[in-house]
């Protein structure tokens, strides 16, 4: 029922009423607290496992200049990665205040005269891969967390898994609640987290002060060079510790530029650093055996509520890629890249609070999987970073074309920025896909199965449209012929919904074909989706009559809003039209799927393109149409 508008349509120009003009006008101590619990969870939880890893990759104790080695590449990656890249410049690539792979995919479409096809290939390859590592992240999260349990009682590790798993579960059991009420905690106790990290680092630096030596970047090149055996294997240890960088954009609606920035400036990106230092004067200190610096660092009496806060920290990083991952899937349905699937409110003061129960439900079986199929945060580690990086290398790819083709940066200029980001991203894609064999496959596999996913369910909607539009009456034509010879006209008002603009809607016809009447108001609606994130009530709804009869009127939504029909339809009175939801009726053609005798994969792709098209949302409750006010009639199309 819905369409992407085109570039360069009357939605193209409005302005968002969205979450950056709203953070403008916000308290900004606030609206940092709130960037800290949502945006910066998953980074934040990365120092409990990414210097561990990158020590574990080294092989036996670390001497001092492999800890500065190991120390300068976490710096530089987190410097170069995220204070650079994300924050300098890919935040700056805000569609209308919404951030994320698919508004970038937007930004770019918008580039050029005709979408490219490849543009939006990126876009959907970009998308899957965020989904890959929104499995990945409450998963190794949560049990690196709970591992922290076996420093303080070494006979408790055979509880780390079922404890996690009990967690988890509790974690998505709760999402159909809403995270309304729990995520105006979440700040403040992210605050409280990253607080103890610069404090617990900035107590153990005195133990080796020539930690701080690993500022100079040349610590970290000599190290790749004298260990080129196992660099690819470092790096990829390395990359865990800017995982989440990602994050930093996709929640750019909720919160605005300068409260990410700030928070990343002044508090995050400290903090981060002074453990990180911290944990690299612990070894030093210990003459390199240690085996899980970031606990084994704290102070007897401070181990427990350690692991308590971790485990609390790593369950909010993991509702802000939950949270993330809903928001994504819902983009991805409005602009057409999946089928409707059920998105319920959670809240009737923020509109971003939603549960998606399949989704959930998805994400909830992958994430135990994962957990009970490879035990440890250890061996979880290579499974994450492939979707991580090569959602960055997309990224990277599309901010290009922005700079370019719509920032009008000279070619050279955008060059010269993004190619040292682009070798910086590659060299981590090259570490991480290294583990592909160790579980980075993981992560590929889901994200190819929604790339498929999408590219199916683009091409089936296509052939679809194209069978649908062959066998259609032209619209125009059909309204001049019944002006000329009227049927029997009955009272009130009749809503045929349909995507195609031009053609006739196939429940008029077979309204009229079986029927043989038609109301005193007949209205063509269309449901498009515009390629910016929200569209103005003003805009929302064009209104055009053929006669007195028909009306063609047409609906547009941003891409992050909640199509609803009826009060869409209101608006439509400040145009003149007098709309009474109890004398309409809402004309839906509801059509039966049928394979074609086709053999292969083409056979293969049909049958999954009518799987997902049966199990798709009922496109009455996916438009809140009342169910008392609606007439669906039955067709049934071969592809």
């Amino acid at each position: 029922m819905t369409q992407t508008t085109p570039s360069g349509t009357h939605a193209a120009g409005a302005t968002t009423a969205g979450a950056t003009g709203h953070a403008a006008n916000t308290n900004l101590p606030i609206m940092v607290l709130g960037a800290l619990g949502v945006v910066y969870g998953d980074i934040g939880t990365s120092p409990l496992y990414a210097f561990r890893e990158a020590l574990h990759a080294t092989g036996g104790r670390a001497s001092e200049s492999e800890v500065l080695g190991l120390l300068s590449l976490i710096v530089w990656a987190l410097t170069l990665v995220v204070t650079i890249k994300y924050v300098m410049f890919v935040l700056r690539a805000d569609n209308k205040g919404e951030g994320g792979t698919l508004s970038l995919m937007t930004l770019a479409t918008n580039a050029f005269t005709k979408r490219p096809a490849w543009v939006v290939g990126l876009g959907i390859i970009g998308g899957a891969l965020f989904l890959g590592d929104a499995i990945i992240t409450p998963a190794i999260s949560v049990l690196s967390a709970v591992e922290g349990i076996e420093v303080v009682e070494p006979r408790l590790t055979p509880w780390v898994v079922p404890l996690t798993v009990v967690i988890l579960l509790g974690l998505f059991m709760v999402q159909r609640f809403g995270t309304a009420r729990v995520s105006t905690v979440f700040g403040p106790v992210m605050a409280a987290w990253f607080i103890i990290l610069g404090l617990t680092g900035l107590l153990h630096i005195a133990d080796a002060p020539q930690v701080l030596l690993a500022i100079n970047p040349t610590h970290a090149v000599q190290f790749l060079y004298s260990h080129s055996g196992i660099a690819i294997v470092v790096l990829g240890a390395v990359f865990l510790a800017v995982t989440g960088a990602e994050a930093l954009y996709v929640d750019l609606g909720h919160f605005g530029r300068r409260p990410i920035i700030v928070a990343w400036l002044m508090l995050v990106f400290p903090a981060l650093l002074l453990n990180y230092f911290g944990q690299g004067a612990f070894v030093l200190s210990h003459s390199g055996d240690v085996d899980n610096p970031f606990f084994q660092m704290q102070p007897d009496w401070a181990l427990l509520p350690m692991v308590g806060l971790a485990t609390l920290a790593t369950v909010i990083a993991s509702q802000a890629v939950i949270t993330g991952a809903y928001s994504l899937v819902r983009q991805a349905m409005h602009l057409n890249l999946l089928p409707r699937l059920e998105v319920r409110h959670t809240s009737e003061e923020v509109a971003g609070q939603i549960f998606m129960p399949q989704v959930n439900g998805l994400l909830l079986v992958s994430v135990l999987l994962l957990v009970i199929g490879f035990q440890s945060s250890g061996a979880l580690s290579a499974a994450y970073g492939i979707a991580v990086t090569g959602e960055m290398l997309v990224t990277a790819i599309l901010l290009f074309i922005v700079m370019w083709r719509l920032w009008k940066w000279h070619v050279w200029a955008a060059i010269l920025v993004i190619v040292p980001l682009l070798i910086i991203d590659i060299g981590f894609f090259i570490a991480n896909a290294a583990k592909f064999a160790q579980g980075g496959w993981v992560p590929a596999v889901v994200a190819i199965v929604i790339a498929s996913t999408m590219a199916i369910w683009i091409a089936g909607r296509r052939r679809l449209a194209e069978k649908t539009r062959r066998d259609e009456v032209p619209l125009e034509f059909l309204v001049e012929n019944l002006s000329k010879k009227k049927p029997t006209i009955v009272p009130g008002t009749a809503v045929f919904l349909t995507s195609d603009i031009e053609g006739a809607p196939t429940a008029l016809l077979h309204s009229l074909k079986h029927y043989k009447v038609l109301h005193e108001h007949n209205v063509i609606l269309t449901v498009l989706t515009s390629d910016q994130p929200r569209v103005p009530d003003e805009e929302k709804v064009t209104i055009d009559a053929y006669n007195d009869l028909f009306y063609r009127v047409v609906v547009n939504f941003g891409y992050i809003e909640t199509p609803n029909i009826p009060k869409a339809l209101a608006l439509a009175r400040k145009l003149g039209w007098k709309f009474d939801i109890m004398s309409t009726s809402f004309f839906l053609s509801r059509r039966a799927l049928k394979p074609s005798p086709k053999r292969g994969l083409m056979r293969f792709g049909d049958r999954y393109f009518i799987a997902l098209a049966r199990n798709a949302t009922d496109a009455t409750e996916y438009f809140h149409i009342p169910t008392g006010r609606v007439v669906e009639i039955g067709t049934q199309v071969v592809i």
